[in-house]
């Protein structure tokens, strides 16, 4: 028997958020999160695309309604701080930080979400009303947004009066020109200062890619983008003309490296032609022994990147060529959880060693759904507050995570099991646990036996290299 089609649908949401005579409070809120579980599926499919467009209208709604809470915090917050003496340009970072840690996003995800709902609110009604009704997406108020960032709140409002009638009916492409045609035509002096102030945002990031690859992206001004791009493809067509069987993405990716890796050396004796030689670059693999030696399959962490599996990683040293210095270091870990364990120093400052102790282990920011690079070695109890410096009480934060937590109402402190809670200026807590860098296989697939350790003049049958660690290790773990 087909599944019945319920004309009637339930509009309650959408009364409850757009009716002015009704309170919508955070119990009933709570309620609805429950209730979205419960959905009947009990329908035809002409019902299912109804149901589907309704919770996208829901999601629109919700987004307005948060652009609209976290606004009304906004002004909050800058009340108080102002109260507490904190400069107006410093005021903004604690509490785009409250909003990542409540939507569960990093601190960079936060600040746009802060600034979108305060443009919304504050400048751009037109666009908000129609999110609040269900008309457009959240991303499409944000193409809005982004687009007139550079304007004044004159034009960005004309702008929004301008265009948000018309928003419902257009593509996100067709929203975003139409918002920079009509930013042209209202202030091109100030699209220009933004041109010129993108170019000092210059930049290169990372990021893990599938299948153990990486991305690195460089943010160039055109121009030069198109040169450095022009460049690589130039030598790809050279060598890929003279026979050079590799692909030209593979040529171009490995020219990339290649330039990147070495520095060119102006001989001296005025020939005038260039010799070339290797930067020294550390690349940091953390590996049990057993994997390192003995085939075991616990996976490595490659700093920077992330887990990587254990025949890669000893691929990664076994075949690095003889100009390649290799280093063992020696890091303990817990055997049940994997955990990195601690070391002290009666330093008020992380040193080296200290400090890339914690990079090893925390891997990234430690502020809970915050993914970036970690830049400050952090006392989790202030060294002023007599903090120690252990790694018991320290901790691997980004920049902007580390000048949040000096701001007012923010407090941390270091629980059992490595964890770490961080309180706000609201009273909300929030745990932060460290991640087992090292980890075994299950007890159901225990590691292969491992021959001993033994001398590279005693080997047969293994490289160079693999002898060379060999006797590292057998030093490192005798010394």
């Amino acid at each position: 028997m087909p599944p019945r089609r319920r004309l009637g649908y339930n509009r309650t949401v959408f009364d409850y958020m757009s009716s002015g005579a009704v309170t919508f409070g955070t119990p009933a809120l709570a309620g609805l999160v429950d209730q979205l579980g419960r959905l009947d599926d009990d329908v035809d499919d002409a019902e299912r695309i109804d149901q589907i467009r309704l919770l996208e209208e829901l999601k629109a709604a919700a987004a307005a309604a948060q652009a609209r809470v976290t606004a009304a915090l906004a002004d909050s917050q800058r009340r108080q701080l102002r109260e507490q003496g904190v400069p107006v340009a410093r005021q903004g970072r604690p509490i785009a930080a409250q909003v990542a840690l409540a939507r569960r996003d990093s601190p960079t995800t936060g600040s746009r979400h802060l600034g979108l709902a305060e443009a919304l609110l504050h400048e751009m009604p037109g666009t908000y009303a129609a999110l609040s009704r269900g008309q457009i997406s959240e991303w499409r108020a944000t193409i809005m947004v982004r687009e007139t960032a550079c304007l004044s709140r004159e034009h960005r409002s004309a702008v929004d009066a301008e265009l948000a009638p018309r928003l419902a009916g257009l593509g996100d492409r067709r929203a975003g020109n139409e918002a920079r045609r009509i930013a042209y035509r209202l202030d091109p002096h100030s699209v220009m200062n933004r041109v010129r102030s993108a170019e000092g945002d210059r930049r290169v990031t990372i990021r893990p890619a599938p299948d153990t690859m990486t991305l690195v992206t460089g943010f160039l001004p055109a121009k030069q983008g198109v040169a450095v791009f022009a460049a690589l493809s130039r030598h790809a067509d050279t060598m890929r003309s003279s026979g050079d069987a590799r692909s030209r993405g593979q040529i171009m990716a490995d020219e990339y490296v290649d330039r990147l890796t070495r520095c060119s050396v102006a001989p001296s004796d005025g020939t005038g032609e260039q010799s070339t030689a290797r930067i020294d670059v550390d690349v940091q693999l953390v590996m049990t022994d057993a994997t390192l030696m003995g085939g075991d399959a616990a996976p490595a962490t490659l700093v920077g990147h992330g887990p990587i599996p254990a025949p890669l990683a000893r691929r990664m040293v076994t075949e690095a060529d003889e100009q390649t210095q290799v280093w063992i270091r020696r890091l303990y870990a817990d055997p049940t959880s994997g955990d990195l364990v601690a070391m002290e120093s009666r330093r008020r400052r992380f040193d080296h060693s200290l400090r890339q102790f914690l990079v090893l282990r925390d891997e990234l920011c430690r502020m809970p759904w915050c993914s970036a690079p970690i830049r400050h070695g952090d006392h989790v109890s202030p060294a002023y507050e007599g903090g120690p410096t252990s790694v018991d009480n320290g901790q691997g934060l980004c920049e902007a995570c580390n000048y949040v937590k000096q701001s007012p109402g923010w407090k941390a402190r270091a629980r059992p099991g490595g964890v770490i809670e961080t309180t706000t200026p609201t009273g909300h807590v929030y745990a932060s646990h460290a991640f087992p860098v090292v980890t075994r296989p299950r007890a159901s697939s225990p590691p292969k036996a491992r021959a001993p350790v033994r001398r590279v003049t005693q080997l047969a049958g293994v490289s160079a290299m693999e002898g060379r660690l060999r006797s590292i290790l057998t030093t490192a773990t005798s010394g």
